[in-house]
C-alpha cells in the first residue's frame, strides 16, 4: 500500500513538473500570456498622453461602427474587421467602395488583440492603431473618404461634437487624427484572454494534456520563432525563408521594402480563416503544414498538425462585451453619400 501511494505521488509530481517545465519552456520562447491583472494590462495598452477612459471608448465604437465614415455611407471599419467574426471578415480578399476587391488581394487582418502588433498591416507601414486607422478610410478600393469629408460628416452632427467635447474637453479640435485617435481607443480595449493565458499565467489546469501536448510540439517545431509576444504575431519577419508559398502568385503583395511580412496573430486563429496574406488557405492544419514547408523547411505530419492545432483552439479567447450603438442623427447639413 506505501509503494503504491508512493508512486501515486511520484506520478503526479511528474505530471506537475512537466506542467511548470512547458509553461517555463514557452516563456523562454518568447511566448508571453496577457495579464490577468487589469492594472498590469492597462500599463500595456494604455497611452499616458491619451488615456483610455469609459467617454472616449464609447465614443470610439460609435465611430468604429458608423458607415458614414466612409464615402458611399455603406461600409464601416467593422465591415472588413467584424468583432462578432472574430474581428476578421472571412472572405479572402478585403471588398470596398464600389464594390471594389482588395487590388494586391489582401486578407483582412482580425482587430482583436491588434493593440499588442508591433507593426500594422500586412508591409507594416504603420507603427501604431491610430495611424493605421486612416489608411482604409481614405483608401480608394477601400472607405474612399477624403479626410476633409470625415471631418465635415462628424463636425455637422451636434450629437457627435457633443461626445468629443464630453471626452476631450470643450476646446477639442474635432479633425482627422483626433477621430482616428478615438477608434483607436475602441479598438485598444478588444483584448481576448484565453484558456491559454490562464496557463501561462499559473493555472495548470487551464489546458488538457492533449492541449499541453499540442503546445509542445508547437513549440519543438520552431512555430514560436516568429508566433511570440503576447501577440503570438504581429511583428516583422522574412517570408518564404525555406520554400515557396504555394498561392505566392495570387496578388502582387511581396511585403515591404526589405521583403518583410508582418506575422499574423494566432490568437482566434479558428475564427480568422480564410489564412496567410491573400486568404487562399481555409484549412487550419493545411495552414500549419504549409507554414512548415515555407517558413521552417520541414514536413508537419498530419498527426503532428492536428495536435498543433488543438493547442490553437485554447488561444480562441473570451470577447468583450461589444453591442451595436445607436448612432447620432445625419442633419441637412451633413454631407451626402456618393458612389463614384
Amino acid at each position: 500500500m506505501k509503494l503504491v501511494n508512493a508512486l501515486t505521488i511520484c506520478v503526479l509530481g511528474t505530471g506537475s513538473l512537466f506542467a511548470s517545465s512547458l509553461i517555463q519552456k514557452a516563456s523562454e520562447n518568447g511566448m508571453m500570456p496577457i495579464p490577468a491583472d487589469k492594472a498590469e494590462l492597462m500599463k500595456l495598452i494604455n497611452d499616458k498622453n491619451d488615456p483610455i477612459t469609459k467617454e472616449k471608448v464609447e465614443l470610439g465604437k460609435k465611430l468604429y461602427f458608423d458607415p458614414r465614415l466612409s464615402k458611399s455611407g455603406i461600409i464601416s471599419c467593422n465591415t472588413c474587421h467584424n468583432v462578432g467574426l472574430g474581428g476578421a471578415d472571412g472572405i479572402p480578399a478585403a471588398i470596398g467602395h464600389g464594390w471594389t476587391a482588395n487590388p494586391h488581394h489582401l486578407n483582412s487582418p482580425t482587430v482583436y488583440n491588434s493593440v499588442f502588433f508591433k507593426a500594422q498591416f500586412w508591409d507594416g507601414r504603420s507603427p501604431h492603431l491610430a495611424d493605421q486607422a486612416k489608411g482604409p478610410i481614405e483608401a480608394g478600393p477601400e472607405m474612399a473618404a477624403p479626410a476633409s469629408l470625415v471631418e465635415q460628416r462628424i463636425n455637422s452632427i451636434p450629437e457627435y461634437v457633443n461626445e468629443f467635447q464630453n471626452a476631450y474637453g470643450k476646446n477639442v479640435k474635432i479633425d482627422f487624427t483626433k477621430i482616428t485617435e478615438t477608434i483607436a481607443t475602441f479598438e485598444k480595449i478588444l483584448v481576448t484572454p484565453s484558456p491559454f493565458d490562464d496557463y501561462l499565467n499559473g493555472n495548470e489546469n487551464a489546458l488538457t494534456k492533449e492541449e499541453k501536448a499540442g503546445l509542445n510540439t508547437f513549440i519543438d517545431k520552431g512555430c514560436a520563432s516568429c508566433h511570440n509576444g503576447i501577440a503570438l504575431g504581429g511583428t516583422m519577419q522574412p517570408f518564404e525563408l525555406a520554400a515557396k508559398y504555394k498561392f505566392a502568385s495570387v496578388g502582387d503583395f511581396k511585403g515591404n521594402a526589405q521583403g518583410m511580412v508582418k506575422t499574423p496573430t494566432l490568437r482566434n486563429i479558428t475564427e480568422t480563416a480564410p489564412y496567410f496574406h491573400n486568404g487562399q488557405i481555409w484549412s487550419l492544419s493545411e495552414a500549419v503544414q504549409e507554414m512548415g514547408s515555407v517558413q521552417l523547411g520541414i514536413a508537419i505530419s498530419d498527426e503532428e498538425a492536428a495536435s498543433i492545432v488543438t493547442f490553437l483552439k485554447t488561444v480562441k479567447g473570451r470577447k468583450p462585451d461589444i453591442s451595436y450603438p445607436q448612432l447620432p442623427e445625419s442633419t441637412k447639413d451633413t454631407s451626402k453619400p456618393a458612389f463614384d
